[in-house]
């Protein structure tokens, strides 16, 4: 599992489920057995304004609080947002944007992008297939839980 902390970044608009992503996230790298960190700021989120959550996860994380230009991975739900947010993201860093999911054969409802989005970032952290699911059915209602299974594994499958 991950031997330094983790930085990742969620950020969209408000009613995205931008903080739904990061909760999903954050439970995800708990169940792992990491020490586990999580912000967010709001804005005008009521008012489909911008969010972001931070999350950090790794053996010791001290701080919930990712320094700008110091994301890992940068997840952005909303394609105007992308340029918004890109100064949080390190040089060497992972951008997954609406545009990751460009290649899915079917379509995505638009409810679902933010953990389809989820999908695509698996591919890229040492986290268990069947964690992130968990971590999915343990989030959502279970009414939700096929939707969004689907859109994840649509998500993992777009840059398999």
């Amino acid at each position: 599992m991950a031997s330094k902390v983790i930085n990742v970044v969620v950020a969209g608009l408000g009613g995205q489920g931008v903080v739904k992503a990061s909760d999903i996230l954050a439970d995800a790298a708990f169940r792992c057995g990491l020490d586990v960190k999580k912000s967010e700021i709001h804005g005008m989120s009521q008012r489909g304004g911008s969010v972001a959550s931070d999350v950090r996860f790794g053996p010791h994380v001290y701080s919930p609080m990712i320094p700008a230009g110091q994301a890992d991975c940068l997840i952005v739900v909303a394609p105007d947002q992308v340029e918004v947010n890109r100064h949080v993201l390190k040089a060497s860093g992972i951008l997954v944007s609406p545009e990751s999911l460009a290649t899915v054969p079917g379509k995505i409802q638009a409810k679902s992008v933010n953990v389809a989005l989820l999908g695509v970032l698996s591919n890229v952290l040492e986290i268990p297939l069947e964690t992130w699911e968990a971590a999915i059915c343990a989030n959502l209602a279970e009414k939700h839980h096929r939707l969004n299974l689907e859109a994840f594994h649509q998500g993992r499958q777009a840059t398999a």
